[in-house]
């Protein structure tokens, strides 16, 4: 801090409002000029007050943006807010300079203390433009829309690029605030917001500026929104001004409080360009970030240069030239519309017709990698955070993965040390409800050792984390918390099986014994027959491959074995009296079971499984989907013998049973597969008899389920088929045969020796 001359206290203070666009390169440049110009003794910047403990981190090494402070509620985690940063936030570029001069900065802005106790908001900025953070429907939507519009433009980002952007030289900052007073009187006409809330911003912010100017500083800047800049020229130190001090003093006085904490988090561009998340207008966070890094008369020509090396990653040809037709094109654009230098438009529209050849698919790759980009940022390790996060930090730096803001697959083998513990922290990080993974592919299928992950990093999952800091200081022990907190609420055996699996994939053993104890339980006293099917597989699953991951699941085989004994006892009298939706979805989960014990290979269970179904298919008042899955298992099973088979299914498309009675039991049958109707040419006559037979008022009535069964097949069987049914290679058609006619065959060899210009 500068030393302060007390004799001078008596003299007027200089106060400069730099109005600036939020993520605006050429406002970051204008406040860069303007503070190395006349450096001023103190920065003030909008933003949260309790920012000021966290400001010094901004000067670090190891501070990369785009950054974002996270402020949050202690005790009321739903309350958070996020006040983003990128290298080209005219906010950052002061911080930086004032944190490399050694000049003392102060944020302004109300602080969170009592912002989330008045106003909650959930993952929103405060940092957004005026037209964002206001709830008037009175003030325009978008200010400098309003502005760019009396300008002659219908596009609020070209005028903003051609006013401020390539603005070079000149500060802007007057006629800024002399175009947003002119725009807030005709909405604003006393300069009062509508809104409590903006109200009371705005009076802190003028609070802190007297504060300021009472200290001692002489040459003081305030960086904030261009919105508020005739708010705030309201300080201007005339006995008049006192009166408004003591009003906005009353109006700041007996605000609500909350406990707050604040930190820095990474960012990413993708999301300053999701309006969703921040709703500051930035379209084009990678082409402002350009426009900063890399500014001077080459501007242009190294966008294109980037593009064209972007693209031949992608194997789209680009060449040199193409570089330099491009960037003569977006020129030559630019001086046709009157534009002092190309812009988005200007380069999207010569990279379209030069690099993309006129096709769009080249823009999309440009649009999502360049205009957006895909720059996450990064934060100095000994940054204020929640034990959790420091842990997970840890983790992922032990396990070799670095948060990436674009969308990537990770393959994993599980039979390799490093992959099984990738395993452990992606599915540890899902129990927290973190997903930084989703799981698209893994024990489910049929590689057992091998597991597909889509991998993001969202800020917001920094949130999340903060959430679950209040189940443990470690990613294993809070994931443990999590599966037993969520196991002890859980409403059915379906839940507490996903809650077991869980813990063999995350490799959490603590819970493990008490989830399985309510297993049993909940087992024991389930008299609903599809709860126990619903849970099973799970179960099986846990069971099956508790081994390739090194944990002990023999706990649960007892409980497997008692659950599936049930489900045979049970079984038939639960399938009768079903509707056909019902029927539907009990024969699915007919197929988990089965699937389940075939992975079990346990004898003993397959054979009571089998004894269920085999009375399932004779028991009455069964649906006849049920019957036709029944009968299909046993016989894929070899449970069922080829004639017994045949019989049965000639005697359920038999003539007397009901067309949607016999269609019903085909859809079981078959099952999604006609397979069997390619390979045994037997049933496939019974089934084509039966369609043959059916009178046509019926036809009608069961031709849209037979369709459904049929669109099932693959493509391969469905002509396969039809080839043997157009061949008449069926059984039961009088078509075919091996049995050849002698007369017709001599006719034919007679014919065969007259064109060879042999006897026959």
């Amino acid at each position: 801090m500068p030393d302060l001359d007390p004799t001078n206290t008596n003299q007027p203070a200089v106060v400069r409002l730099y109005g600036i666009r939020h993520h605006g390169p050429g406002s970051a440049r204008a406040v860069m000029r303007g503070l190395e110009l006349d450096p001023p003794d103190i920065v003030l910047v909008e933003g949260p007050r309790e920012a000021d403990a966290i400001a010094h981190l901004v000067v670090h090494p190891d501070m990369r943006p785009p950054v974002t402070m996270l402020g949050y509620a202690i005790d009321h985690l739903d309350r958070a807010v996020f006040f983003p940063y990128a290298s080209f936030s005219p906010e950052w570029v002061a911080l930086r300079w004032a944190g490399d001069a050694d000049v003392p900065v102060r944020h302004i802005d109300l602080a969170l203390t009592h912002s989330l106790a008045d106003r909650p908001v959930h993952h929103q900025s405060s940092l957004a433009t005026a037209a964002a953070s206001s709830s008037d429907d009175a003030r325009p939507s978008d200010p400098l829309g309003a502005l760019a519009a009396a300008g002659g433009y219908d596009d609020t980002e070209r005028w903003w690029e051609d006013v401020v952007e390539h603005r070079d030289g000149t500060s802007p900052f007057q006629a800024i605030a002399e175009a947003m007073t002119v725009l807030r009187a005709a909405y604003e006409p006393d300069l009062v917001p509508d809104d409590p809330h903006e109200q009371r911003r705005e009076a802190q912010m003028r609070v802190d500026i007297r504060a300021a100017i009472r200290d001692g500083f002489r040459n003081i800047v305030v960086v904030c929104g261009a919105w508020h800049v005739p708010a705030l020229a309201a300080v201007d130190q005339t006995p008049a001004d006192a009166k408004r001090a003591r009003a906005d003093a009353a109006l700041l006085r007996g605000m609500p409080k909350i406990k707050v904490a604040i930190t820095w988090v990474p960012w990413t561009h993708r999301r300053l360009a999701n309006a969703a998340g921040y709703g500051a207008g930035v379209t084009a966070p990678g082409w402002y970030h350009h426009l900063f890094t890399h500014p001077g008369p080459d501007t242009i020509a190294r966008w294109f240069t980037e593009a064209a090396q972007l693209l031949r990653s992608h194997d789209y040809a680009a060449s040199a030239a193409d570089v330099v037709e491009a960037t003569r094109l977006a020129t030559s654009l630019a001086a046709l519309r009157g534009r002092p230098l190309a812009g988005l438009v200007e380069t999207n529209d010569a990279a379209r017709a030069v690099l993309g050849d006129g096709t769009d698919t080249p823009m999309m790759l440009l649009s999502s990698q360049l205009v957006i980009g895909t720059l996450i940022g990064e934060v100095p390790a000994h940054t204020p955070s929640v034990p959790l996060a420091r842990n997970l930090a840890l983790e992922q730096k032990r396990c070799r993965l670095k948060p990436a803001a674009v969308p990537a697959s990770l393959e994993l083998d599980l039979r390799k040390p490093l992959d099984l513990d990738r395993s452990r922290l992606l599915h540890r990080l899902t129990a927290l409800q973190v997903p930084w993974g989703i799981e698209v592919e893994g024990r489910r299928s049929a590689g057992t050792f091998r597991e597909t992950w889509e991998m993001v990093w969202e800020p917001e999952l920094e949130v999340r984390l903060i959430e679950a800091s209040a189940l443990g200081t470690t990613v294993a022990a809070a994931a443990e918390a999590s599966v037993a907190q969520r196991a002890l609420g859980a409403q059915s055996l379906a839940e507490l099986t996903d809650a077991i699996e869980q813990c063999l994939l995350a490799d959490l053993p603590g819970p493990l014994p008490g989830i399985v104890q309510l297993v049993a339980d909940r087992a024991a006293l389930d008299v609903d027959i599809t709860h126990l099917i619903e849970a099973l597989p799970a179960l099986v699953r846990t069971v099956r491959y508790g081994d390739v991951r090194g944990t002990d699941a023999s706990a649960l085989a007892a409980v497997v074995h008692g659950m599936v004994i049930r489900i045979a006892a049970g079984l038939t009298p639960a399938c009768v009296g079903l509707d056909a939706d019902a029927a539907d979805a009990m024969a699915a989960a007919i197929n988990e079971t089965r699937s389940a014990l075939a992975l079990l290979a346990d004898p003993e269970l397959f054979a009571l499984f089998n004894a269920a179904l085999a009375e399932l298919v004779e028991r009455e008042r069964v649906h006849a989907v049920l019957q036709g899955r029944a009968t299909r298992l046993l016989a894929d099973g070899g449970a069922m013998a080829a004639d017994v088979l045949e019989r049965r299914v000639a005697r359920a498309l038999s003539p007397g049973v009901p067309a949607a009675d016999g269609a019903a039991f085909v859809e079981g049958f078959l099952g999604g597969s006609g397979t069997v109707l390619v390979h045994d040419a037997d049933l496939l006559g019974l089934v084509d008899n039966w369609l043959s037979m059916i009178e046509s008022e019926a036809f009608v009535e069961v031709l849209p389920l037979l369709r459904r069964t049929f669109g099932t097949f693959e493509v391969a069987e469905r002509r396969q088929i039809g080839e043997r049914v157009r061949r008449g290679a069926t059984s039961g058609l009088g078509g075919w045969s091996e049995a050849l006619d002698p007369e017709r065959v001599a006719a034919g060899i007679h014919t065969i020796a007259q064109l060879l210009g042999a006897r026959a």
